[in-house]
């Protein structure tokens, strides 16, 4: 295999979306590389195993085809298995059994193959994977394990002469490139698994130094992020038209998990197993109004759970944008069903979650040994940093400290193309 020389290739394997830049030589610059369709960068995290054709898709035909109802099974935020036990259990695709660290590779390998097309047929000399402060909260010996398994699923991809660097650091690595003055900056990355913060010491004369370490001030991680909005949202906005909450006969609320569960985007594959489906038939008996465990199982047996998540994240990201109540449409689920989500909705639903994250930016600001005065500017990187729920909660933690915007979705693997690690 023929390797580009002095090439390094940064990948963003993140729990929604992904991206890769490559940087062909010490000095230049680094550009995002076509992923997607269209010649697009940045490609959403998901297979689709089609069983009409029997072929896998990624990305947005992955996203499509799904949404169009094509007979299949969809995967998406397999980052967050990272760290788990289930990441070695096996399930069927395409009539084999196969493992979620072995999907996670096929998804790699389809992204060394736009990327070998987009070299010619080479392959980059070295590769950053970027990696969160903490795939597991508290717990190293599981955390070491996550990277050992994205790691191995690199190489089985393909890539060799495989490196990390942290998140936050890579997307401080992507600022500094614009950057026409030193100052201290405390990055805050808000991807769909987690929330990362780093204070480094950034400037236009540091971009060349072989070494970082001593311009990292602090690193701190927080287990929340993107996915965790919408599972939160998709119960408090959406779930109780499928029976979350409800009342039974007995004068007892029907058994949450199924709810939880099919609200958090890496467990609503598991639903569809017979064993699950099983259980929420079973509920029908806990419910008063039965119509409720009618729309349930319409989920379960239509597989619509990921179209569920879809469409709430989809409404999250309007009533942020647009600061206005945005509609939840489910009149494919049943005619002229809908819910809605506000702008207040987002801020009390999410409120708990916020200021876990800005605590978490706190302290990493006091692990750095600094003020708020200390700090030029917050920088913000990840999709989920543009919620403006976050935005004014990091306002009042951190008055008058400028925020500035990234590149947010393609910032961190541009920062890893330049990465030393």
């Amino acid at each position: 295999m023929a390797f580009l020389p002095g090439s390094t290739l940064g990948i963003d394997f993140g729990t929604s979306n992904s991206a890769a830049s490559l940087l062909q030589q010490t000095g230049g610059t680094s550009r995002l590389l076509a992923l997607d369709a269209n010649d697009a960068p940045i490609m959403p995290t998901a297979l689709f195993f089609n069983t009409e054709d029997h072929k896998t898709h990624y990305g947005r035909d992955a996203v499509h085809q799904y949404l169009e109802g094509v007979e299949g099974r969809l995967m998406r935020s397999l980052k967050s298995l990272l760290g788990s036990a289930l990441l070695q259990d096996k399930t069927s695709v395409h009539e084999s059994l196969v493992s979620y660290q072995d999907i996670i590779a096929m998804f790699l390998r389809h992204i060394a193959t736009r990327v070998r097309t987009a070299l010619d047929g080479a392959m980059p000399e070295r590769v950053v994977l970027g990696r969160p402060v903490h795939f597991v909260d508290d717990d190293p010996a599981r955390d070491r394990m996550a990277e050992d398994a994205l790691r191995q699923a690199a190489i089985d991809a393909g890539f060799a002469n495989i490196s990390f660097q942290l998140e936050p650091i890579a997307a401080a690595l992507d600022y500094e490139q614009r950057m026409t003055e030193e100052a201290l900056v405390l990055v805050v990355d808000i991807g769909g698994g987690t929330s990362d913060f780093t204070v480094v010491r950034l400037g236009p004369g540091r971009t060349g130094a072989a070494a970082r370490s001593s311009d990292v001030l602090a690193t701190t991680g927080v287990h929340i992020g993107g996915t965790d909005f919408d599972r939160k949202l998709n119960l408090e906005q959406v779930m109780s038209l499928l029976g979350f909450r409800h009342v039974g006969p007995k004068g007892r609320e029907v058994p949450s998990r199924v709810f939880f569960d099919l609200s958090t985007w890496h467990l609503i594959q598991w639903q569809y197993a017979q064993k699950s489906m099983r259980e929420a038939q079973q509920l029908r008996g806990d419910y008063a109004d039965v119509r409720l465990h009618d729309r349930l199982m319409t989920v379960l047996n239509e597989r619509w759970g990921h179209r569920l998540a879809n469409t709430v994240e989809a409404a999250k990201i309007e009533a942020s944008r647009h600061h206005a109540p945005a509609t939840i449409a489910l009149d494919w689920l049943e005619g002229g069903l809908s819910a809605q989500i506000t702008p207040d909705d987002l801020a009390r639903h999410l409120d708990a979650s916020l200021r876990q994250i800005a605590a978490c930016a706190g302290d990493c600001l006091a692990a750095a040994g600094l003020q708020q005065q200390d700090i030029g500017a917050i920088y913000l990187t990840g999709g989920s940093s543009a919620l403006k729920p976050l935005r004014d909660v990091l306002t009042a933690v951190f008055p008058g400290v400028p925020q500035v915007e990234g590149d947010l979705f393609g910032g961190v693997a541009s920062g890893l193309a330049y990465s030393r690690s």
